[in-house]
């Protein structure tokens, strides 16, 4: 009789049975077995809001077979992930089972390989009511916020919208955004840029102006600019100080959830879904050349920075084994975790330091290959020494012959500094949403050497209004607001898009219409639930019922006690009151009146109809239509949506033409054959007409 072990991934059941083998009989339940059932609100509200559970429809027969497995093993271990989420599963499972809640049957895995599972067995615990209690707590308040507001919200604009917790904070963010730009008025400000030549160099040095004779100056126009450059005619400049120093840039942390999903933002164009995806396949186990079936990075569902003293041992001999002892710095870094993390698990680090990602290439596909190429080199990194910078800051004074009588003058300056030492950015250097510094040096500059101006001259500005959320901007918003937690991120940006309350216009996140009235109306009639500030403390409500602290039903009324009195009078106040949206009159004209067409939106996105409604009802879908001809029929190629959401392309003569591709045409035609080229992953552009075969890498176009 063997052990019954119960984990919630399939492949990650098959590389657990590899590492503890005969006596334990490895099953995966496939993620949560039971649920709230979807049909009703599933919450008892009158007795204090008991969950009303049931066996997902499509996981009875599995929920069947693990009732027998379980008779017949010897005992049941539970080893669903070390978190909220995980630990819910256990105890779901548990209860169906009818295990003792007593009995220590729990283990966790912070990584997937021998020695992390084998230990995780011996070291069964009971499961953690207090986990389970906090994800719980959070999803009965999804679902009493998501089930009573967005009837709400439907009624009052249209059918089928939703409103939940968090998501409804997450559009505010991106809405207020949108009015902090509407609001922004840009103020004109000039800057003076010289070229300047020391005698040491022929190599002009890039030099801004700083002011004059009274201080510092801001120029706030044309007029105050052309005085400035009117007394660099003829103005004589000598180097009036020239400051040297050297600086130290530290490495970035290693990964929590939040910055890896930023950094793959940034640096690989992922979607936080896509990276939370590959991460999951790289925990749970990849068939590795050489090393077998192997868990290549710690638990990816984390808010700390803590790594084990036994990952810094492997990692820092790595560091002296392939750059050197001087790549190492003389006390082991220490990150500080911030001060309401969960801090439940280690920050994300590769399992096996030896497995370098060019090791692990030909195992990988290419974005497995890609994240853990990031993930390994930003743990390398920060166990690196610091980047040493040799940095210099020289000053110029420059007179005209006006200046020299009156005692005035004109101050200019210069930055510059060059690399003394690489340390970690020799491996990795983190990404920004901001423009990074370029590396520039200067020549070697004496006080009082004379310099010659190359040329001169004043450049208008204007101030810029906030930049857009992109996703990575949003999710780092959402951390250090306390909105949501790591594993909830990629979540709230997908659900936010896929109702179309925003949309991504290249990497920005842009509020629609329809994201711009729910966020009206919940701030009008529910204050509290699209506040930051509340949102956070519910956060930290459920982190205290995680430790213990509060009880979960106690803390379920104090928020539902308020907020249903707050929809009551929200319902009173708006009877009879019909939000409509500003509807986009088009070019189209309705075939049955004659009246012009407009864009509504729908549960199912847009759509044109009839603005003669309602005496005329005719609808009919939002055609947009691209620059490609269809290389059957010689039609127009439409954008088209698939039921699951997905764009494809199809010809506009359909039914009469099938064709239909996921590429996307461009306005080139073939030189082959003349027909519309499309667009493909990874740059390639080929020609769709049959019998043609025309393929070719896009080139990129250089900047001159």
């Amino acid at each position: 009789m063997s052990k019954l072990v119960i984990v919630e991934s399939p492949s990650k059941a098959k590389n657990i049975q590899n590492y503890l083998g005969k006596g334990y009989k490895v099953v995966s339940s496939k993620g949560h077995v039971r649920d709230l059932p979807a049909a009703k609100l599933s919450v008892d509200v009158e007795h204090d809001f008991a969950p009303k559970y049931a066996i997902i429809k499509k996981q009875e027969g599995l929920v069947k077979e693990l009732k027998e497995m379980a008779k017949k093993a010897e005992s049941v271990i539970l080893a669903a992930d070390p978190d909220r989420e995980g630990e819910a599963i256990s105890w779901h499972i548990a209860t169906i089972l009818g295990l003792d809640p007593n009995e220590k049957n729990r283990v966790k895995f912070n990584e997937i390989n021998k020695r992390s599972v084998t230990e995780g067995i011996a070291k069964a615990e009971k499961i953690d009511m207090g986990l389970v209690n906090a994800q719980q707590a959070r999803r009965i308040l999804d679902r009493l916020v998501g089930y009573t507001l967005s009837p709400f919200v439907s009624q009052k604009i249209h059918r089928g919208l939703s409103a939940g917790r968090v998501q409804s904070v997450a559009v505010r963010l991106i809405v207020d955004r949108e009015d902090e730009i509407r609001a922004f008025k840009a103020e004109e400000f000039w800057t003076l840029d010289a070229k300047m030549i020391a005698p040491s160099s022929k190599k002009a040095i890039d030099a801004q102006f700083t002011g004059d004779e009274s201080g510092k100056v801001k120029i706030e126009s044309k007029e105050q600019a052309d005085l400035y450059l009117q007394r660099m005619e003829g103005a004589e400049f000598t180097a009036s100080g020239v400051k040297k120093g050297t600086r130290n840039k530290q490495p970035a942390p290693p990964f929590t959830t939040s910055t890896l999903q930023q950094e793959a933002s940034r640096k690989l164009n992922f979607q936080a879904r896509k990276t939370m995806s590959v991460a999951q396949e790289l925990y749970e186990g990849v068939n590795v050349k050489g090393y077998g079936s192997i868990g290549l990075i710690t638990y990816m569902r984390t808010d700390s920075l803590r790594i084990s003293e036994e990952a810094r041992a492997a990692g820092n001999a790595f560091v002296k084994e392939n750059f050197g002892s001087e790549y190492l710095p003389d006390k082991p870094r220490y990150y500080k975790t911030r001060a309401n993390a969960q801090d439940g698990h280690e920050a994300i680090r590769p399992t096996t330091i030896e497995l370098t990602p060019e090791k692990a290439k030909e195992s990988l596909t290419s974005d497995q290959y890609k994240l853990y190429s990031l993930i390994w080199k930003r743990f390398i990194a920060s166990l690196m020494a610091a980047c040493v910078q040799n940095t210099v800051k020289a000053e110029f004074r420059g007179q005209n012959k006006e200046d020299k009588e009156k005692g005035g003058f004109l101050t200019y300056a210069a930055n510059g500094y060059t690399v003394k030492f690489d340390g970690f950015t020799k491996i990795y250097i983190a990404g920004s949403d901001e423009e990074d510094e370029e590396e520039t040096s200067l020549p070697e500059i004496n006080e009082g050497d004379p310099i010659k101006i190359k040329e001169f001259a004043g450049n208008q500005h204007f101030t810029q209004p906030p930049a857009r959320y992109t996703e990575a901007s949003l999710i780092k918003a959402l951390e250090e607001t306390g909105i949501g937690r790591p594993s909830t991120y990629a979540t709230i940006i997908s659900t936010i898009t896929a109702r179309e309350y925003v949309v991504r216009e290249k990497k920005m996140l842009v509020p629609t219409e329809l994201g711009e009235a729910i966020t009206k109306l919940l701030k009008q009639q529910f204050p509290n639930i699209v506040d930051v500030k509340f949102t956070a403390g519910m956060e930290d409500e459920l982190d205290a019922v995680e430790k213990g602290d509060t009880d979960y039903v106690k803390m379920l009324h104090s928020f539902y006690d308020e907020y249903s009195k707050t929809l009551e009078k929200a319902k009173s106040e708006m009877k009879g009151v019909k939000i409509q949206l500003k509807e986009n009159e088009t070019d189209e004209i309705c075939e049955k009146c004659g009246r012009p067409m407009v864009i509504k939106v729908g549960r199912f996105g847009k759509f044109l109809a009839c603005s003669g409604y309602p005496e005329c009802k005719n609808t009919k879908p939002l055609v947009t239509e691209t620059a490609g001809i269809c290389p059957v029929c010689g039609g127009k190629i439409i954008e088209k949506k698939s039921k699951k959401g997905h764009t494809f392309f199809g010809c506009s003569n359909y039914p009469n033409c099938n064709f239909m591709t996921w590429d996307k045409p461009t306005a080139d035609l073939c030189p082959k054959c003349g027909k519309t080229l499309f667009k493909r992953k990874g740059g390639i552009v080929a020609c769709l007409n049959e019998g043609c075969g025309y393929e070719a890498k896009k080139e990129k176009k250089t900047k001159r």
